[in-house]
């Protein structure tokens, strides 16, 4: 990996933790995505509201190229440094032996809003760290083109159509190579990413004004339609009313009135005989109505139609209409509102819910590995074999030379023959696979999609190779600290 070296500080970590001598700058960079409670806790509600409609909303997100990128130029590559690697941490026991390839945990969907507004997705893994919190993913998705960090930013682990099975959690502070962020050079493309702990909805509850006003989590006014009389109570007592609109009687207009609605007018008999046959106002309603009523009914009515009763006591009424056009009138609307709060459940921590992956560097090449990602985009050819709504996976040896990729500043790229497309960005490359563990270390994570033989389908896929700089990297987000941010009372913790 190229060389371009500054220093920068992160927010929320110890002095200690980042200390660098002078003589020794680091090829780091991390930025702040949700470092505040409160900002997390508005990222992750973003896409947990209305049942998960956002996270449904979301497409995949692609690589901006007009052309899919081809590999050229392998060449040898000797490590940086000593081989090293972070053992794997789990939840539960080692899962029953199968002939297939058990899915681990710890993979899922990064989430998060592109420059455009957009909804967008990657792939991901929850990894191992001191204070079980990392996500590794490609660096392009969390970094826009190699600049800004990505909006409203989460790891959902185990995602599944709308669903967070082991909740959300939102990303507070994002570590990559500085030559992925300073040159949009993809020898770097990889992000370490530090998690809040998670959380879940919890339902809402209905509480009082001061109670309403002392929340600090999402809260708002559910209003509920009353009476004029409730409304005056309402006012008198204080309470959180309001009205809408006010009291218009109807005008009578022509037919051709825009917006006029016709009513039947009730009319005596000779008026509706003497009513001509069309429309506008004064014309016949339909033709005359004849009903049997009660004996009470028959005494009450007052109307111009005509009573009958025959020798056997039956009663009817024929009632005549005429048409009657009317511009609509408006009523008055009364509301009142009650003090509405949104309650959450902590998640706790990523490593604690999922487990964690490990992570290799310096590893020689011509290695099996095992990745896991969501693919969904379609081959160059247009066919579209995926959806990504399921985790899908690849498996095989990565291939004995690195690569350059031209149009992406690419000069040591790992290769594994997949056909993988877009989606499975940032899925994990895990060396040592434990299919009854469901753990391995990550040694790559997808990064670029290539179609070497020329027949428009993706055959391989690429990563940047795990060395002794991205293993400096992910020892600078090992100190990265997180925390809850929603407290037993489903509050939010802090601002």
């Amino acid at each position: 990996m190229k060389r371009l070296l500054v220093p920068l500080a992160v927010a929320g970590l110890s002095a200690a933790a980042l200390a660098t001598p002078a003589t020794a700058a680091p090829s780091w960079v991390s930025d702040p995505l949700s470092p505040k409670p409160a900002d997390a806790y508005s990222a992750a509600y973003f896409w947990l509201d209305a049942n998960g409609a956002a996270l449904k909303k979301a497409t995949e997100f692609r690589v901006d190229a007009k052309d899919v990128p081809k590999l050229a130029h392998p060449q040898t590559t000797s490590a940086d440094g000593k081989p090293g690697m972070t053992a794997p941490t789990g939840t539960t026991g080692a899962a029953p032996r199968s002939k297939n390839v058990n899915l681990p945990k710890t993979i899922g969907k990064v989430f998060f809003l592109d420059r455009g507004g957009d909804y967008r997705w990657c792939s991901a893994t929850s990894i191992q760290a001191r204070n079980r919190n990392l996500v590794a993913t490609a660096g392009h998705c969390v970094y826009e083109q190699g600049k800004d960090v990505f909006a409203k930013w989460v790891f959902i682990p185990g995602y599944y159509q709308g669903k967070a099975p082991y909740g959300v959690y939102a990303g507070a502070y994002a570590f990559t190579a500085y030559d992925l962020d300073t040159y949009d050079d993809y020898d770097g493309d990889f992000a370490f990413v530090a998690v809040h702990n998670g959380f879940e909805l919890a339902g809402e509850k209905t509480v009082s004004k001061a109670e309403y006003d002392k929340w600090a989590g999402d809260k708002w006014i559910k209003p509920h339609e009353i009476t004029a009389k409730e409304f005056g109570t309402c006012l008198v007592n204080l309470g959180n009313c309001w009205s809408e609109g006010e009291d218009k009687p109807a005008d009578r207009v022509g037919p051709d009135y825009p917006g006029a609605v016709v009513e039947k007018e009730e009319v005596g008999e000779q008026a509706y005989k003497d009513a001509k046959t069309g429309k506008g106002n004064g014309y016949k309603f339909g033709e005359p109505e004849t009903v049997p009523v009660t004996k009470a009914e028959y005494d009450a009515y007052k109307g111009p139609g005509e009573k009958a009763e025959d020798t056997s006591g039956n009663y009817t009424i024929t009632r005549f209409y005429t048409q009657k056009w009317l511009k609509p009138g408006t009523s008055r609307t009364f509301y009142r509102g009650d003090y509405v709060i949104g309650l959450a459940k902590d998640a706790g921590r990523l490593g604690d819910a999922v487990g964690g992956q490990g992570v290799a560097w310096n590893q020689p090449m011509g290695q099996k590995v095992t990745v896991f990602g969501y693919p969904a985009a379609p081959h160059p050819d247009g066919d579209k074999p995926f959806t990504g709504l399921t985790p899908k996976i690849c498996s095989g040896r990565t291939g004995t030379k690195t690569y350059q990729v031209n149009t992406f500043k690419v000069e040591t790229h790992q290769v594994l023959k997949c056909s993988m497309t877009g989606g499975s960005d940032g899925a994990p490359w895990l060396l040592r696979y434990d299919n009854n563990k469901r753990t391995g270390y990550v040694n790559g994570v997808t990064s670029l999609f290539h179609d070497q033989d020329g027949n428009n389908r993706i055959d391989f896929v690429s990563s940047a190779y795990f060395d002794g700089e991205v293993a400096d990297v992910y020892n600078k987000a090992n100190y990265a600290a997180t925390k809850s941010i929603v407290g037993p009372d489903g509050e939010l913790i802090g601002k």
